[in-house]
């Protein structure tokens, strides 16, 4: 059985609350576990972070404005 989703909402934090919390959750993952993360505008810096730890990532558009990003463990 694959460990729970791991789902960090920074919709509405100020910065960098949202970057704090979405790193510290992902000091948590366990093999096969993905966090999603869910924001209120495109975090750049954290692609940047994402890529630069080879996780892989997709980021979906919601239709209510926000933005949600799947990440899973390199």
């Amino acid at each position: 059985m694959s460990a729970p989703e791991i789902v960090v909402d920074g919709r509405g934090l100020e910065h960098p609350e949202p970057l704090e919390r979405v790193l510290a959750a992902l000091d948590q993952l366990q093999p096969g576990q993905r966090l999603r993360f869910l924001i209120h505008r495109q975090p750049y810096p954290l692609y940047d972070i994402l890529s630069r730890h080879h996780y892989a990532y997709t980021v979906e558009a919601r239709p209510d404005g926000h933005f949600e990003i799947l990440i899973s463990p390199p």
